[in-house]
């Protein structure tokens, strides 16, 4: 049966793209880093806000968003980009030699390929300036 290979194809590519943005060759370790960063973003965004994000994703991609997750206490009042890290460490299982800030930035050069302009746009302006330099760098001149 192939009725899935299309959407492994699509999480795939996200994968691959993550290993780019790391870099690093191994997919588990561009899994988890992915993993990581959209959960530390969901949990940082308002409910309504991390559904419409998700929408954008390949389904593969949409489930380990979803993952785990409890929107009860959603958004986390995170301003601080050391507590955004902590949270991204926190999330990331295998704890290996990936940083927070890279993991953060890779998540969102991926973001930025995959998910439409104006969807990163509504993303960032839900985010205090801190947050949003700490994940773009010099990217956030372009999104205003």
């Amino acid at each position: 049966m192939h009725l899935f290979d299309k959407a492994q194809q699509h999480a795939e590519a996200w994968v691959r793209d993550m290993m780019t943005a790391l870099p690093t060759e191994d997919p588990k370790k561009a899994l988890h880093a992915l993993r990581a960063g959209l959960h530390a973003l969901r949990d940082r965004l308002p409910v309504n806000e991390a559904a419409h994000l998700a929408a954008q994703f390949p389904i593969l991609i949409r489930g380990l968003f979803f993952e785990g997750y409890q929107p009860k206490d959603k958004p986390l009042r995170i301003r601080n980009p050391v507590d955004f890290q902590n949270l991204v460490r926190e999330k990331y299982s295998p704890r290996s030699d990936a940083g927070a800030q890279e993991i953060l930035s890779a998540l969102f050069r991926v973001l930025d390929k995959h998910v439409s302009r104006g969807e990163i746009t509504d993303v960032m302006m839900l985010l205090p300036e801190e947050l949003i330099t700490l994940v773009t760098g010099e990217r956030e001149a372009s999104l205003e």
